[in-house]
């Protein structure tokens, strides 16, 4: 039997000294933030960094004040650079002060959120509520907040596997029925090719449907696919739509996606990643309005909810589809009659994972601070932008467009006629290396039929006009140089 047990912890050894070090480094990161645009939209960690980061398992602690000092010289001076009001690379969220406030009351709450009967649920719950009434869903709508929109799209797809399969497909397995098949346009991001995969179905399973001139679905195309699969004996059981296209942020017919899911008694899942919330802006919202017709949706906090990483969400019409595709039972988490266990599982039920964290909490913060009014807003004030660099790409001669801007992206290269093609994406691949090079700002880069584009996507709350006339001036700049050398 043992007799002497030492009383380790992980709590601070002087809670005064922990303090101090904690306000710190709130007021750190306070400093950080206010002052982000003054420091370059991206800098390369330099070889010191990494050799500083190169270092063998620690076996012995060292007091916190070293450790944040390691983090403050060798991590916090070298992100992405997406804070930036400069930064215009790929789609990522920003962040905002009450933001980071939020994740630190949630860790220092640490609520487990399979379910139980706690507040976090709750305010998840309700959150839920807020968005899909926001979006023009069911006040009553199932949903849940995962890490992003690849995992909300893989939830979705899910419950739509097991809704439209036509056979049990959780007991079964898929090898007792016929090939599945999903459909959506060519241009739909890639997560789905990782989902088929993920889910035993293979890729071969998405059925990529040609696109239109403006890179939205070929309706009729898709329908022929559909049924041509049909005539092979596979067996389609649902539809995709996007809303805000990853390269050039265009939007699918959905209203057409919903009536070919109608006569073919397929699923409509709409992958609205950024897109998604333009609903909340009055000017912009008819573009998206039609998202209200699929069967689930997908849709991150962390793009146009300005949040920071991760939090995406799902939001499934039919509550019982949902729960059937997720729902297991465990006899040591089951659902008790009273104490915290009633109602242990309900969002472990609609999803793959058990441990979950309050994620919930900075939506319902960013809510309830900001307001959605305010939040359309500053989603129209981007689009805005975007609308202002097409239209400055359009007047200059140097510079060419190389697809329409629907919504907050805006896809362009600088032209020299004397070029052709290849050397055109060898100039323009240098430009874009350059400005990001420069820290001045960061554009990233996408093919368009074909042709290399350099990619502005405007989601940041702090990107004004004049950092739009930066990114033109620094890409005729460096298109110039560049060109004539």
């Amino acid at each position: 039997m043992t007799k002497n047990i030492t009383d380790y912890t992980l709590d601070p050894d002087d809670w005064d000294s922990a303090r101090q070090l904690a306000h710190r480094m709130l007021d750190d990161m306070f400093d950080h933030l206010s002052t982000v645009g003054d420091r370059p939209a991206w800098t390369a960690p330099p070889q010191e960094v990494h050799d500083a980061l190169a270092e063998p398992t620690p076996r012995d602690g060292a007091p916190l004040q070293e450790v944040y000092a390691s983090f403050k010289k060798n991590v916090l001076p070298y992100s992405t650079g997406n804070q930036h009001p400069a930064f215009f690379g790929w789609v990522m969220g920003n962040g905002t002060v009450t933001g980071m406030l939020a994740d630190m009351l949630a860790s220092g709450m640490n609520p487990h959120l399979a379910g139980y009967d706690q507040t976090a649920p709750v305010v998840e719950r309700q959150v839920i509520r807020w968005f899909s009434e926001l979006l023009g869903f069911p006040a009553d709508s199932s949903g849940i907040f995962v890490s992003g929109c690849t995992m909300a799209n893989l939830n979705a797809l899910s419950v739509a596997r097991c809704a439209k399969a036509g056979f049990d497909v959780r007991t079964e397995g898929l090898s007792s029925g016929p090939r599945l098949t999903v459909y959506g346009c060519a241009e739909t991001h890639n997560w789905i090719i990782k989902a088929c995969e993920l889910m035993g179905l293979g890729s071969k399973a998405f059925r990529a449907v040609p696109c239109k001139d403006d890179h939205s679905i070929d309706i009729d195309a898709c329908r022929a696919l559909i049924q041509s699969d049909l005539e092979a004996g596979l067996r389609p059981f649902c539809v995709l739509g996007t809303v805000g296209a990853v390269n050039t942020g265009a939007i699918d017919d959905i209203s057409g996606l919903r009536r070919i899911a109608d006569e073919f008694d397929l699923w409509l899942h709409v992958d609205g990643a950024f897109g998604s919330l333009a609903a909340l802006s009055p000017l912009s919202q008819k573009l998206v309005a039609t998202q209200s017709l699929a069967d689930s949706l997908a849709f991150d906090l962390h793009k146009w909810g300005y949040q920071p990483y991760d939090i995406g969400c799902v939001l499934v019409r039919d509550h019982d589809a949902h729960k059937a595709a997720f729902a297991q039972s465990a006899s040591y988490i089951s659902s008790m009659q009273r104490g915290p266990a009633i109602d242990s599982t309900y969002f472990a039920d609609r999803g793959l994972q058990l441990s979950r964290s309050f994620r919930a909490l900075k939506a319902w913060m960013l809510l309830k601070e900001t307001g959605a009014d305010k939040l359309g807003a500053l989603i129209q004030q981007n689009i805005d932008l975007a609308q202002y660099l097409a239209l400055r790409v359009d007047e200059e001669p140097q510079l060419e467009r190389l697809a329409a801007a629907p919504l907050n992206i805006v896809c362009l290269r600088y032209r020299a006629p004397s070029m052709n093609e290849a050397e055109l994406e060898s100039l323009n691949r240098e430009i874009l290396f350059s400005i990001q090079e420069s820290g001045e700002a960061l554009p990233s880069h996408t093919m368009i039929n074909g042709q290399f584009a350099i990619r502005a996507a405007i989601t940041n709350h702090r990107t004004r006009k004049s950092d739009i006339d930066h990114l033109i001036s620094l890409l005729l700049r460096f298109g110039s140089t560049l060109a004539s050398g």
